[in-house]
């Protein structure tokens, strides 16, 4: 395997079975994936539901199964990602998002992959200080129970604010280095980390590379996909809107990204983790054969340019 371990978040392979995507992961040459584990479930949110594993189901012969296809296939699962709002207004909402993180904290530690991927949350109703008191409150217990399973949290840093439904704060709390400082003081333990997307620093005019060098060391997992800005809807429409009035998710190499800047940041820093492409590209989503061609795309780019 080779030392920089490349994969694939699976939820854009929702239509395949978990034994579909890790041979598709296979036949592309790729390490890893971060496996799509929402609960079994239908969702309405774009490139939400998937669920390639059932966390309910944690007998021995569900996790030998998963982990004799992942060496059949020389794949390794880097985290297994479930991305909803644990802070969510609507209390029942909240506590079904709490409580399916547990039960992954549980699978995780049962599969002896040691990290999950997840948001914070956020109540967009909320103030800033008042959210952040909800975060304690919710998060600790979680924190405190990954740790005593020996599994990481890796928090992505997305502020979850692309849709006016979503307005007027956002659905994710964990959004730039100030709210990082402030996250880290109030649960500073050591298996509390980020899932770091570059993506999302870009339209919101930030330095990605600062960002990096400066949290170095709750750096858990790596999300690569780009941002392409488009300047002249920026001028007409202005920050103060939903982002996707001027911003497009891209796969890398199509946005504004300096990918070898990054790669190179991310080796000086010791970063020796997993780098898995998130596939949000609706130019390459019209259908499977498109969604394959952008796969190979992302894949051919990053494997010339780290």
């Amino acid at each position: 395997m080779s030392q920089f371990k490349l994969g694939i978040l699976t939820a854009i392979l929702g239509d395949m079975t978990f034994e579909e995507a890790i041979h598709y992961a296979h036949s592309k040459g790729l390490d890893s994936v971060e496996l799509a584990c929402w609960p079994q479930q239908k969702e309405s949110r774009r490139y939400a539901g998937t669920s390639h594993f059932n966390a309910e189901d944690l007998s021995i012969e569900n996790i030998e199964r998963v982990k004799h296809v992942l060496k059949q296939y020389h794949i390794e699962i880097s985290s297994l990602g479930y991305y909803p709002n644990p802070l969510d207004p609507n209390p029942v909402k909240a506590q079904q998002a709490i409580n399916h993180i547990k039960k992954l904290i549980y699978a995780a530690s049962a599969l002896g992959i040691h990290q999950i991927t997840t948001f914070i949350g956020r109540n967009k109703y909320l103030s800033h200080a008042e959210n952040m008191d909800l975060f304690v409150k919710t998060w600790k217990q979680i924190v405190e129970l990954a740790e005593a399973y020996d599994v990481r949290i890796a928090f992505e840093n997305c502020p979850m604010i692309f849709t006016y439904d979503e307005y007027p704060g956002g659905l994710n709390l964990a959004t730039s280095p100030a709210i990082f400082e402030e996250m880290f003081k109030r649960i500073p333990n050591r298996n509390f980390g980020l899932n770091f997307d570059p993506s999302h620093f870009v339209w919101q005019q930030m330095d990605y590379i600062q960002v990096l060098k400066q949290f170095k060391d709750r750096i858990f997992h790596i999300h690569i996909k780009d941002a392409l800005i488009d300047r002249e809807k920026l001028n007409h429409y202005g920050i103060l809107v939903p982002p996707l009035h001027y911003m497009s998710p891209k796969l890398p190499g199509l946005g504004e990204i300096n990918w070898k800047a990054f790669f190179k940041t991310l080796k000086e820093i010791g970063y020796s983790g997993h780098y898995i492409i998130e596939f949000e590209d609706k130019a390459f989503e019209d259908s499977f054969e498109k969604i394959d061609q952008g796969i190979t795309q992302s894949i051919h780019y990053i494997r010339n340019i780290q």
